[in-house]
């Protein structure tokens, strides 16, 4: 009898050792499921732009992401994944590099484990974000050549992105994977490195993909919601699937950073689009001065207001981010000699004597509040400002005659041989073809452009009306008030801010009570990046608010 139960003992243990194993070693495979349900439950939604009519892209098959790297997942047990989340999860590059350095990690490890991350959650129907676009075959090839560099003796500092896994938004360029804007009409547009991308890859990064986007950097339709595109599909907030928009239209690199799918990701903005996903999805988001940072390589908008810039989950690092895409490039017009030299430095200052302008409009905000109370009972100075920005109508046509003739110049002059389309008026004809598949939202955007007809000189003349209505709007605050930067709250401003080229970074600083993320917003004088790092740092220092999403952890 006993002899009976210790074989008993024996086979259940043999069984479950088997099931263990067998469950840790099964592959996880992408299945496309019925969306009905989850689109009925969002068809009801309060907020109209939450009502979407897909969630996974019709193209897209998920699988295709990680194929190339089935042998070293494979290799990537559960166990280790579970082991390195306390060293990868919510750190800043200077933790990874300490522990890459003290011998716990390494470069071709972080690469695995943010695609191995990626995988778990893009094949959980309950979990996907479709943050991610494309991988680079390359990633972890990339990184094991950096590992052999590091192990060979090369000094890395902590602040450096040498070895550090990067997502691109998938309107800036990069040679190893096709540059889309989330448009099926550049689906095979495979082009050379922006020229950030250069700087990065110079500077030791790895590119580990792309990011989604709202499709041609949300300036498409007048309906979509943001994070849309039809190759990658609609992403969701990781804070919230089907409660919060993802903000647009650096879309999938703020939700990346939300959920942890790679160190660090680089948004473009024009107007709101760093800012806006960043503090939808708890990031901190820096939009440079147009001009400190190359657009070379990017699908434009606009070449008078676009620029790229970090989107990360630290102020910290965003100017490692900022520092190793910085460089003078002389085939960007809009960028002056300075901005070879232009480098931010990452430190905690006093704020004695520093002068925030507060809005008046924003005095029953609690967050607001509270942040500002953080900050002068720090040393600053609040400086009480009633000030409403006027906007002009006519903002939308200078966006839309910049980019009838910017993406035409893109088309024509960087974009690849296989793409289709030179024009507008093209895009156009070619979503008509089949509005289902690639335009189901509309292409509002797209019909006003096409029946544009401002001449150069009109164009200028507007262009400048514009720009000097909001120059003069925000030089006269900072004059009156002297002030140093101007508090706002998410993306509000960004409107203003872009047509005078001012600089803004935003930065978590709480969670309503239905646990929608909310940022503070900092706005400076053109170049003043440093000081909106310096008051940014102390507040993060202060308030620490930044918490991972549950479901994400």
């Amino acid at each position: 009898m006993f002899q009976c139960l210790i074989k008993f003992l024996v086979l259940q243990f043999l069984f479950l050792s088997f099931s263990i194993t067998a469950a840790e070693d099964e592959t996880p495979i992408w299945q496309r499921f019925d969306e009905t349900d989850d689109l009925q439950e969002l068809s009801e939604h309060e907020n109209q732009s939450m009502r979407f009519k897909l969630l996974n892209s019709k193209v897209l098959d998920k699988n295709s992401l990680w194929a190339p790297f089935l042998d070293e997942l494979a290799e990537f047990s559960g166990a280790r994944y579970e082991a390195l989340k306390p060293l990868i999860l919510g750190q800043d590059i200077a933790a990874i590099q300490r522990s890459v350095a003290s011998g716990e990690l390494n470069y071709a490890e972080l690469t695995v484990f943010y695609i191995h991350r990626i995988r778990e959650i893009e094949t959980d129907n309950t979990r996907f974000i479709n943050a991610v676009i494309s991988l680079n075959p390359d990633a972890i090839e990339r990184a094991r050549r950096l590992d052999r560099e590091r192990e060979a003796g090369r000094e890395i500092h902590a602040g450096s992105m040498f070895g550090i896994p990067v997502l691109l938004k998938d309107n800036i360029g990069f040679a190893g994977l096709p540059t889309t804007a989330g448009a099926l009409a550049l689906q095979n547009n495979r082009t050379a490195n922006a020229f950030v991308t250069d700087r990065l890859i110079e500077n030791g990064a790895v590119i580990l993909g792309k990011a989604n986007l709202s499709e041609w950097a949300y300036f498409f339709c007048t309906a979509c919601p943001s994070g849309y595109s039809a190759v990658g599909g609609q992403t969701l907030n990781p804070y919230g699937r089907k409660l919060f928009g993802t903000g647009g239209s650096s879309s999938g690199s703020g939700a990346a950073m939300a959920a942890n799918l790679a160190t660090v990701a680089i948004g473009s903005e024009t107007s709101g689009s760093i800012l806006s996903p960043a503090s939808a999805n708890s990031a901190v988001g820096l939009k440079p001065t147009t001009g400190s940072l190359s657009r070379t390589g990017v699908v434009p908008i606009s070449a008078t207001l676009d620029t790229t810039g970090p989107i990360t989950r630290s102020v910290a690092d965003a100017v490692v981010l900022f520092n190793a895409m910085a460089g003078f490039d002389s085939e960007d017009s809009a960028m002056p000699l300075i901005s070879e030299d232009i480098r931010l430095i990452y430190r905690i200052v006093e704020l004695e004597g520093k002068r925030l302008g507060i809005l008046d409009s924003f005095e029953d905000d609690a967050f607001y509040q509270r942040a500002i109370s953080l900050l002068t009972n720090n040393g600053a100075d609040a400086v009480s400002v009633n000030f409403t920005a006027v906007s002009n109508p006519r903002f939308t046509e200078l966006l839309g005659a910049e980019m009838l003739r910017d993406l035409a110049s893109y088309l024509g002059n960087i974009a690849s041989s296989d793409v289709d389309v030179a024009s507008i008026h093209d895009v156009q004809a070619f979503n008509a073809e089949d509005m289902e598949l690639r335009a189901p939202y509309g292409q509002g955007l797209i019909d006003m452009m096409a029946e544009m007809a401002l001449s150069a000189g009109e164009l200028e003349t507007l262009r400048a009306e514009l720009q000097s209505s909001a120059q003069q709007q925000l030089q006269q605050l900072f004059v009156e008030g002297q002030l140093d930067v101007l508090l706002s709250i998410n993306n509000r401003n960004a409107g203003l801010a872009a047509l005078a080229n001012f600089p803004a970074l935003t930065i978590p600083m709480g969670y309503q009570e239905n646990g929608r993320p909310i940022g503070l917003t900092l706005i400076a004088p053109p170049f003043q990046e440093q000081e909106l790092v310096d008051i940014g740092a102390q507040f993060e220092q202060l308030s620490r608010a930044r918490v991972l999403p549950e479901r994400y952890r």
